[in-house]
């Protein structure tokens, strides 16, 4: 039994199609018996009055009717049910029902039965009020002060209050500003109402001023001027609560306490008799009912509270003190005395589920048995820690970051996809260069193991794969229920896709609310991307696989490709792609060898993976555990390049539209301005052709904007052949030096650090910054490198390179260092330790880094079609004078489209000279200098000035060929480059 959990006392279930709500539930000793043990009353929207007494429930059926006392159905729907002295001339209590359009006060008497079948309890009338509005809720209390017996008070749904005082009507008041009724209560203390109007504050109202104020008969009579003998009724005071609320409660336990309670959306609200506030809690739930109950605390409040999430909570002012569950959402909670338990909770559901609980846990008489000593076997013990010790080192030792889920799930998600492709299909494409696109259905079954609710399933594939629907809404699931969904996915775009799997997420809220996500994933057939074909004999990309076992029918392992083809030996077989080149397998007669061939080499990696996961399938089937596959080749880099060169072109052109748009844009409202200043100037003055200049640059946006956004279309493609061509060589790298597969998924994730471009992050710069941490860190030559990657804790930030030089060399030294039996790891004591003499260099600040030369890495040229928007770029003064001397007046605006491009590549090239003639000055003047300070060393010294000179020189060299300069002796040399020009001035 759960400390948490509210336990079941007595429970019953009121009727079927019944709806309750806050004010159908009332406890109280109605039947006037004496005993002080109240009695619960429940009354219904379908006008069904039942009385209940409680006791414990036993094992017999029948326990729910046995308790209950009555069960009438009136004619009307019953809205709230109150227990008071509600008869003059009597001290006894009677219950008052309030119907939409009539009040009824009854009186509940038991008889004695002389029978087995006990007491029989009657329900009669005592008098009722016809009432002329429709009733909301109302209240009861001793108005004005009267002691002995208590008054009741209406609210209508038009705000108006109507008081009776026992079998007569006394007076009704409208509320000023009404719009809609709020809940009601009476503050015996000061003798006044509360309520919440739709202004969303809390007002209070005294007896004496609803007395004394106006009478008014009709709706319209509160906004007219107050006749004579009366007064503008207003409200006490009023507090803006800033949200509706659900509850008004006034406690009135003990003398000493003067609060009233307000349950709102979000908050609950403490008042004291004045109007000011004693605390707000804010809650973190969606509240549903709450009842203060006497505390055994003298000076605070103690109340019960329920929520949306199934919670009963115990508050102690604002203080949590208790939490329990329940088994559903109450509308209605009371505090009760019953004969067997006292402080019962009493909560009633919506839906008419009546539940009496208890928090806490009952004891526990079990006592465990002794247990014989035994005598202690200390091997046995000193194994047993050995054990733990070991599995306490491997869980220090691994660095996981996700937490392990949990050995028993909620749920369950299985997928199965069709061995067969669909009839007809469900492509968005029906035809690719006069090839049908197939479709393929996929089933996902989902299995609870629990009450789950919210779900939410999502399919994700890789472009240019689609589904014909990825989003899907479920229902709540009860315990062993099952649901199957079905979609199909197919080839939406004219390139291969990188991958065919797909993953399955599942978003639902566990049995205690909270939110989980599970993931699954499938498998997509090799069908539905190409077709069988013949073999092609001259391609230009060929890769050869070894293996460890005699070749094996191709036709055999592909046997949905082997139907179609030509070749009967099973020792080729040719993939025609639905969207891209033609990719043949051919099996070795000789020896145990397999090629792939094709005209594309990103094409190959789909027809690659799949070959190689059937190989591993075929021999697994027989039994064979030795199979071994491997790759002898050289690593097609130059190939992989050129996936590389084309991916970083599109991204250059992509950022260069995006320059232009932005310089049209700008010119496009500065022009819009001139004309709008135009227009509106009182004397007209000519447009000077800035219409036409207007029509010219929209032409050009309108132009640059479609070429842009054909240039993203090719970027997304290219990138999806990257990663298709990054697959392929990671594959051969892993079948190359035997990888094992946490090193593959080293790799996989270096040269992969990014699902899709962003315009802030690309690949190339993601793909650079993780290849050079491999080679600083696991690659490492020397452990000084190591020690200077320590010591580079901050880096520039990532952006667009100037070319990829740079990545292609990182990745060609990766290549290298992995082929010379470098190991690919994470773990931080992996690598060889620092020696002593190099941990300074670990310090802040202990190594700089020396920024590349701007000059040395070359300028990639603009693309064809971005040549006719460039904008002719301003040289630099040197040039200006130069090309002014040739050429006496220039005009800008009208050269052509060609001859501004001329220009711009011009201009580039000569502030590219400039700046290769600007280092080699500097690098010329630092070799003068240190020459004359060599001879100025040489003349002081005496002996041995040929051995210095020589010395010099080649400290000179040294100087000059190294790049890692410290910062002292970059200012010595600043320093010694300055005496030299003084002597020359």
């Amino acid at each position: 039994m759960s400390l948490f959990k509210a336990c079941d006392w007595w429970s019953a279930t009121l009727g079927e199609g019944e709806e309750f709500d806050q004010g159908c539930l009332c406890v109280g000793d109605v039947d006037n018996s004496g005993t002080g043990h109240d009695k619960i009353i429940v009354g219904s929207y379908m006008g069904m009055l039942r009385i209940f007494s409680p006791h414990a429930n036993k094992c017999t059926e029948g326990s729910p009717a046995d308790a209950q006392l009555l069960e009438v159905q009136l004619q009307n729907a019953i809205i709230q049910v109150e227990v008071g002295r509600f008869v003059s001339c009597s001290e006894f209590l009677h219950l008052a029902v309030l119907h939409p359009r009539k009040l009824s006060v009854y009186a509940v008497f038991g008889t004695a039965g002389n029978v087995d079948h006990g007491d029989q309890y009657q329900l009669k009338l005592i008098y009722e009020h016809n009432l002329q509005r429709t009733a909301c809720n109302m209240t009861y209390g001793t108005f004005g002060g009267v002691t002995g017996h208590h008054s009741l008070c209406i609210q209508s749904m038009d705000g108006m209050l109507m008081f009776f005082e026992q079998d007569s009507y006394t007076f009704g008041r409208f509320l000023p500003g009404f719009l809609l009724p709020g809940p009601l209560a009476y503050n015996s203390r000061t003798d006044s109402f509360l309520t919440v109007s739709s202004a969303r504050q809390l007002e209070s109202y005294k007896y004496e001023t609803l007395a004394v104020s106006a009478d008014a008969e009709s709706r319209q009579d509160s906004d007219l001027p107050p006749k004579a003998g009366g007064k503008r009724l207003s409200p006490d005071w009023t507090f803006v609560l800033g949200e509706q609320a659900l509850d008004v409660s006034v406690p009135s336990f003990s003398h000493s306490s003067s609060s009233i309670l307000v349950l709102g959306e979000r908050n609950l609200f403490c008042f004291r008799d004045n109007g000011q506030i004693c605390f707000m809690k804010k809650l973190e739930f969606n509240p549903s009912c709450f009842q203060p109950y006497a505390s055994g605390t003298d000076g605070t409040t103690s109340l019960l509270l329920g929520n949306h999430t199934n919670m009963l909570l115990v508050y102690q002012d604002v203080t949590l003190k208790w939490a329990a569950q329940l088994p559903f959402v109450p509308v209605a909670v009371r505090v009760a005395n019953f004969t067997e338990l006292r402080g019962a909770v009493v909560s009633l559901t919506s839906d008419g589920h009546l539940l009496c609980s208890y928090m806490g846990t009952d004891p526990s008489f079990f006592s465990t048995p002794k247990v014989n000593a035994r005598e202690v076997d200390y091997e046995q013990v000193d194994a047993e820690m050995k054990k733990l010790h070991r599995f306490i080192r491997e869980a220090t030792r691994t660095q996981d970051i996700l937490p392990k889920t949990d050995a028993v799930e909620d749920l369950s998600v299985s997928s199965n996809v069709s061995s067969s492709l669909d009839k007809p299909s469900q492509a968005l494409i029906q035809d690719m260069d006069g090839l049908p696109v197939p479709s393929v259905t996929v089933q996902v079954k989902i299995k609870a193991l629990s009450a789950l609710q919210s779900f939410k399933l999502s399919i994700c594939v890789q472009p240019p794969l689609a589904v014909t629907e990825d989003q899907f809404a479920l229902e709540p699931m009860g315990v062993g229920s099952t649901k199957v969904v079905a979609f199909s996915a197919f080839l939406n775009g004219r390139y291969p896709p990188a991958d065919l799997t797909g993953d399955i997420i599942v978003s639902y809220s566990s049995p205690t609310g909270v939110p989980r996500v599970l993931q699954s994933r499938f498998s997509l057939p090799l069908a539905l991307v190409c077709v069988p074909s013949s073999p092609a004999k001259n391609t230009k990309f060929k890769i050869t696989v070894d293996t460890n076992q005699p070749p094996v029918d191709l036709s055999s392992i592909f046997r949905e490709f082997s139907a179609k083809t030509e070749d009967k030996d099973g020792s080729s077989l040719a993939f025609q792609l639905l969207s891209g080149t033609k990719v043949t397998v051919v099996a070795s007669k000789t020896s145990q060898r397999y090629r792939i061939q094709s005209d594309s080499f990103e094409d190959m990696w789909l027809v690659v993976k799949e070959l190689l996961q059937r190989f591993d399938q075929h021999f697994a089937k027989l039994g064979i555990k030795d199979f071994r596959k491997s790759f002898s080749g050289s690593l097609p880099l130059q190939d992989y390049f050129l996936s590389v060169d084309h991916h970083f072109q599109l991204r250059v052109s992509a950022q260069q539209y995006q320059d232009l748009l932005s310089e049209r844009a700008v010119q496009f409202r500065a022009i819009q301005r001139r004309l709008l200043t135009r227009f509106k100037d009182k004397t007209p003055a000519p447009l000077q052709n800035l219409d036409t200049l207007l029509e010219a640059t929209y032409s050009q946006v309108m132009a640059l904007a479609e070429a842009a956004e054909d240039n993203r279309a090719l970027l997304e493609q290219a990138f999806v052949r990257l990663r298709s061509a990054t697959h392929l060589l990671v594959l051969l790298m892993s079948l190359w030096q035997g990888l094992t597969p946490d090193q593959t998924a080293i790799l996989e994730a270096t040269l992969l650090p990014l699902l899709q471009d962003t315009p802030q992050l690309g690949w190339e710069e993601s793909c650079d910054a993780a290849v050079s941490h491999l080679l600083r860190s696991c690659l490492s030559q020397s452990p000084k490198d190591q020690a200077t990657t320590l010591a580079q804790t901050g880096g520039l930030v990532l952006g667009l390179p100037q070319d990829t030089a740079r990545l292609k060399k990182h990745i060609a030294l990766l290549c290298d260092r992995i082929g010379k039996g470098g190991r690919l790891t994470l773990a931080s004591d992996a690598n060889v330790q620092v020696p002593a003499q190099v941990q300074n260099l670990a310090a802040p600040g202990g190594v700089e880094t020396i920024a590349e030369v701007a000059g040395d890495a070359e300028e990639m040229e603009p693309p064809q079609e971005i040549t006719k928007f460039l904008k002719k770029k301003q040289p630099s003064k040197k040039v200006k004078k130069e090309k002014e001397k040739k050429v006496a007046s220039t005009e800008p605006s009208g050269a052509t489209a060609q001859e501004v491009a001329g220009g711009a590549q011009e201009a580039i090239k000569e502030a590219k000279k400039e700046r290769k003639e600007s280092s080699k000055g500097k690098k010329e003047s630092r070799k003068d200098s240190s020459k004359e300070e060599a001879k100025k060393e040489s003349k002081k010294e005496s002996s041995s000035s040929k051995e210095k000179k020589e010395s010099s020189k080649e400290k000179e060299g040294k100087d000059i060929g190294d790049k890692k300069v410290s910062r002292k002796s970059s200012v010595k040399v600043k320093e010694k480059t300055k005496e030299p020009e003084a002597e020359e001035t």
